[in-house]
């Protein structure tokens, strides 16, 4: 006869297999998040291959997808398929490409003579390809990483903000090495200074569950 202050055994083992896998989630953490980039990236690649391809439809909706999240202005972006990776808006208008108001840039994909953009900027692929990559690079090598001081840290984002604040306003136009060179920059120092501190946060975070664990099932033992 079941104790009727237990809950249900399904419930116990329901209980059990959910705290498994949130500790294996967990301790994988850097699996999903590397997943997680290289998607984004690839999705972003693929815009263009599909256009290539003539898969209109899938090509158009990924541009849809990425567009909240990227200006997508073709003069800052790299395009496969075409005589050349980058192009400037002096470059696109030569070709007779109409890109008179910032919405028209935006908009414009690319065409079979100049190649299609990809989903994202040249600074966003530099910078979520850096966290794929060096993320790859740290789960490798994780244990001889010791976390960038704060201060440095802080440092290492001047050249991304005064690159893009300029840019922005007016006062010069970036070029695609250095929209690539801080993007891959902001990547680098980002997880040099999180991952190792996320790591060890979680990894205080299992030994703390762990000791909670057992004494629970010495208490449990005692009665």
């Amino acid at each position: 006869m079941e104790n009727r202050g237990q809950p249900p055994r399904w419930v116990e083992t329901l209980a059990r297999l959910l705290e498994r896998a949130t500790m294996w989630g967990i301790r994988h953490w850097l699996l999903f998040a590397n997943l997680a980039f290289f998607l984004y990236v690839l999705w972003a690649v693929l815009a263009p291959v599909f256009m290539h391809v003539g898969w209109f439809r899938v090509g158009k909706a990924i541009y849809w997808i990425y567009g909240p999240l990227c200006h997508q202005l073709p003069e800052r972006s790299f395009f496969l398929f075409g005589p050349r990776w980058t192009y400037s808006l002096h470059m696109l208008q030569e070709h007779g490409v109409a890109l008179g108001s910032l919405w028209q840039r935006k908009a414009f994909i690319g065409s079979p003579e100049l190649g299609y953009k990809m989903a994202f900027c040249e600074r966003d692929f530099a910078l979520y390809g850096g966290f794929f990559l060096v993320g790859v690079i740290y789960g490798l090598t994780r244990r001889r990483w010791r976390p960038l001081p704060w201060k440095w840290y802080a440092l290492s984002l001047v050249p991304l903000a005064l690159d893009g604040t300029t840019q922005l306003v007016g006062l010069r136009e970036s070029t695609w090495w250095l929209r690539v060179s801080t993007g891959f920059l902001f990547a680098l120092t980002t997880i040099w200074a999180l991952y190792p501190r996320l790591d060890q946060a979680l990894q205080t975070s299992l030994e703390v569950d762990s000791h909670l664990s057992r004494g629970e099932i010495w208490q449990i033992e005692g009665e």
